[in-house]
């Protein structure tokens, strides 16, 4: 078991590294085989390889090293998601431990554009979303994945080669001890937007780079606003960009400041430079400054990209390792653990060879299916918030100044939609469902009324 329990504070969990253990594998005449090998030991990968063992798989993590995140990373968690971690046995420590909200917030200038309820109706279980630091997720992920047993996490592993083959794939691990080889029926990378996995398969992700840089700055303060979004357009305090802030557990507000290409990314992670822009907002919004600290500063520049192909084989591609999207929407993390839960038991009834190969491409084609929606709006908001051309500023600028009176115009300012459940593609489960009826399968009970193309069509016109 991890040493820290479900209420370490987050400087413990980030400070713990991982002990190196060697493996028998290590020592065997011929690569061990195993029935799957799940390749990172982020949300994505923790979710997948936690979901298989509960299915009763015997399931190898590999991660490169022996820590997890540092800083707030990825922390607007949807309810989505929060339900697919209840039955992987962690939400009620995620939402237990997560500042809870549903309401956020849009200002131009100093004043409040619009207001919005993500969950405006009482009854449910989870909340809209939970602001939670990355790290935290991830401790309690892996508690759970320590308890399972038929899990195995061997931290300090680093895939370094990869050879695929119609049967199996053999990787090749670098460890402190030296190289092995081990042989897997199957294969998923969830290794992170940098992929190694990806670049040993000569793959590449390709979309679009943006030419802008945002500063993060998680910084622990006793401040007075709410547990909402808050989004501003040309604020007093940061003149001609944007700024976002959301409150995080431990006191902690997570701000991202717009910076412009130009801003030296090293340069602004500096305390000195820091200090006076929170100081300025603080100054604009609550009349005075506050003390704070700074826990962690982080400079950004972000794309939407995405793998051509989610699936090449025997090997398969999930989370950022397959797609990635900017920040503003929350649909990056959202996403790969809902990749993670189209995957689960589809691999795992393959695994079992109670379905076949088709079912993982069914995977592959909903989830690309579901990344180009999110590329999309990420896509579309980004232009909105970071206008690139003159036509693109004239557009965002009068959205912006007919909002202030006009309704209509607010649902075209444009601050991030929010991650929600994405659409599925039809097309791959209907490619799968005609072949599976038989000669001695029972015919369609006649009452039935003939929907979205199922049950197949019969000599009959007519129910």
């Amino acid at each position: 078991m991890p040493p820290f329990g479900p209420d370490a504070d987050g400087a413990r969990i980030q400070a713990h590294a991982f002990p190196y253990r060697r493996s028998p594998d290590q020592d065997a005449a011929a690569p061990v085989r195993h029935p799957v090998v799940v390749v990172g030991a982020g949300p994505v990968g923790l979710s997948l390889a936690i979901d298989l063992a509960r299915r009763g798989q015997r399931v190898l993590l590999l991660d490169n090293d022996g820590r997890l995140s540092s800083g707030s990373r990825a922390i607007c968690f949807a309810k989505r998601t929060l339900e697919i971690w209840d039955r992987l046995g962690v939400g009620d420590a995620m939402c237990a431990k997560g500042v809870q909200w549903q309401v956020g917030k849009v200002f131009l200038g100093e004043d409040e554009l619009y207001r919005f309820d993500l969950l405006p109706e009482p009854g449910h279980e989870r909340p809209a979303f939970i602001n939670l630091q990355q790290y935290y997720a991830e401790a309690y992920l892996a508690l759970r994945a320590a308890a399972l047993p038929g899990l195995e996490i061997r931290w300090w592993n680093q895939v370094e080669a990869i050879e695929p083959g119609p049967d199996g794939v053999t990787l090749g691990i670098a460890t402190p001890d030296g190289r092995y080889a081990l042989r897997a029926d199957h294969v998923v990378a969830c290794d992170g937007s940098r992929s190694p996995l990806r670049g040993l398969l000569g793959l590449e992700s390709k979309g679009r780079v943006f030419r802008d840089r945002f500063l993060i700055a998680d910084v622990r303060m006793a401040a007075e606003f709410p547990a909402e979004r808050w989004f501003w357009f040309d604020p007093p305090f940061h003149p001609n960009q944007s700024v976002l802030l959301h409150r995080q557990p431990d006191g902690v507000w997570r701000i991202d400041f717009q910076l412009g290409w130009d801003a030296d990314p090293e340069l602004e992670k500096q305390p000195e430079r820091i200090r006076p822009r929170v100081d300025a907002m603080m100054r604009q919004a609550l009349g005075r400054e506050l003390p704070f600290t700074l826990e962690w500063a982080s400079v950004y520049t972000f794309a939407c990209l995405r793998m051509e192909r989610f699936r090449h084989g025997r090997v398969l591609f999930a989370g950022d390792a397959a797609h990635g999207v900017s920040p503003f929407g929350a649909r990056g993390a959202n996403s790969g653990v809902q990749d993670a839960e189209n995957l689960g038991w589809k691999l795992d009834l393959v695994l079992r060879g109670l379905a076949g190969e088709a079912l993982l491409e069914s995977y592959a084609r909903e989830r690309e299916f579901a990344a180009d929606e999110n590329l999309l709006n990420s896509t579309r908001a980004t232009d909105f918030i970071t206008p690139k051309s003159e036509a693109s500023r004239l557009f965002r600028d009068a959205v912006l100044a007919l909002s202030r009176r006009q309704p209509f115009a607010r649902t075209l300012v444009n601050s991030g939609r929010l991650s929600r459940r994405p659409p599925r593609s039809p097309r791959p489960l209907r490619r799968l469902r005609r072949p599976l009826p038989t000669a001695s399968s029972p015919r369609p009970d006649p009452r039935w009324r003939r929907r979205r193309g199922w049950p197949p069509p019969t000599r009959s016109t007519r129910p």
